[in-house]
């Protein structure tokens, strides 16, 4: 359904030129909610502005529905109103001195696809009752609570039936409780609709919830995308680890395709090592497990001293010490000590092994600090 390819977008700034995409390419198919994360500046909210034609990029091409709306060989250019999108805002965009109705009625009316009248009635109760809002047709959009004034942009982007649905961090100004009541709305209404969505969010919960698949990009670049469990589990390097949760970081020796030596121990993993001597290994907090202090610690087992400890409702937090490398644990059982050491152990699968090359040592370092 949107096809990228050797994307480029390059802004001119006082001291010269800031690259913001730098040569992406990506898919998206017909009916998926395809959600695009990453830290503020990382370019993701000018790929969507791109695709939907408010930027001009400097190179590649984009296609949605196999039609070329840009492309510099041979050039293309389609203005925005012609790709047959939907777009939500990051600001609710709704117009003050409008009715419920009619600010979703407006673009029907004044857009280009000239509807009839009688049509434009029809597709607006449609997208209002769709996003639960019937009874507030006639209300001021101003006398809205922020997230009924979301949903009016959300029925105001579906109520031309658009073939992909453009969502710029649609959540970010409400609060937390209001937005996983949205989130759920606007991923059971894409899903209703069958549109594709391109969704922008900052927010990796929030993206784990919605997506089918995510897209991580860092510094223009797209780091890695797939399913989230794909990158939750299956990450390509230490950024996109940490990205998606936190991490126990560890510098490490690859002694054997399938085994690392580190200060505490060594470990065996079930994933590619590659073939970098110095390495990384990681594991995330839930993934520890309890296990016997023993004299003799075999391979993925190692003792460490309870630090810390707290109890919030669903799991246990604790902080623990192996040697001098603090280690953060999450268990729904309290930790059992043995006096004050922890007999811990962590599953080969779920041992994570990264090269300690220049982008993964630094990453990794900015992290501990």
């Amino acid at each position: 359904m949107i096809t990228i390819r050797a994307l480029r977008k390059e802004f001119i700034v006082t001291d010269g030129k800031v690259a913001a995409i730098k040569r992406l390419d990506l898919d998206v198919d017909e009916g998926e909610f395809f959600v695009i994360v990453g830290a503020s500046g990382s370019g993701k909210t000018t790929l969507l502005r791109c695709v939907a034609g408010l930027e001009t990029p400097n190179g590649g091409e984009i296609r949605i529905a196999d039609r070329t709306v840009f492309g510099d060989d041979p050039p293309v250019w389609v203005p925005p109103q012609d790709r047959n999108f939907g777009m939500v805002f990051q600001s609710y965009a709704v117009w003050p001195h409008l009715t419920v109705f009619d600010n979703v009625a407006l673009p029907l009316r004044e857009g280009a696809q000239k509807i009839p009248r009688q049509q434009v009635d029809e597709r607006v109760r449609d997208a209002l009752h769709m996003v639960q809002l019937d009874e507030q047709t006639d209300r001021p959009s101003t006398l809205l609570s922020g997230g009924q004034q979301q949903r009016v942009a959300l029925a105001r982007a579906i109520a031309v039936n658009p073939k992909v649905l453009l969502m710029d961090e649609p959540l970010s100004n409400l609060d937390a409780r209001l937005r996983e009541d949205v989130r759920g709305r606007i991923r059971d209404l894409a899903k209703q609709l069958g549109a594709t969505v391109l969704y922008v969010t900052h927010d990796q919960v929030e993206a784990m919830a919605m997506a089918d698949k995510i897209a991580l990009m860092s510094l223009g670049e797209l780091l890695q995308y797939g399913s989230p469990m794909d990158l939750y589990r299956s990450p390509n390097c230490a950024e996109v680890a940490e990205f998606f949760g936190s991490v126990n970081w560890l510098p490490g020796r690859r002694v054997e395709a399938d085994l690392v030596e580190t200060g505490i121990g060594r470990f065996r993993t079930s994933r590619d090592t590659g073939a970098s001597t110095a390495v990384f290994v990681g594991f995330r907090p839930e993934c520890i497990q309890y296990a016997e202090p023993a004299a003799d610690q075999g391979d993925n087992t190692f003792e460490a001293r309870l630090t810390s400890s707290v109890f919030l409702g669903d799991q246990f937090v604790y902080d623990a010490a192996a040697g001098d490398i603090p280690l953060t644990g999450k268990s729904r059982t309290v930790p059992t000590t043995h006096g004050d050491t922890l007999g811990l152990r962590v599953p080969p699968e779920d041992i994570m092994v990264f090269a300690a090359d220049e982008k993964n040592t630094a990453f990794v370092n900015s992290v501990r600090d």
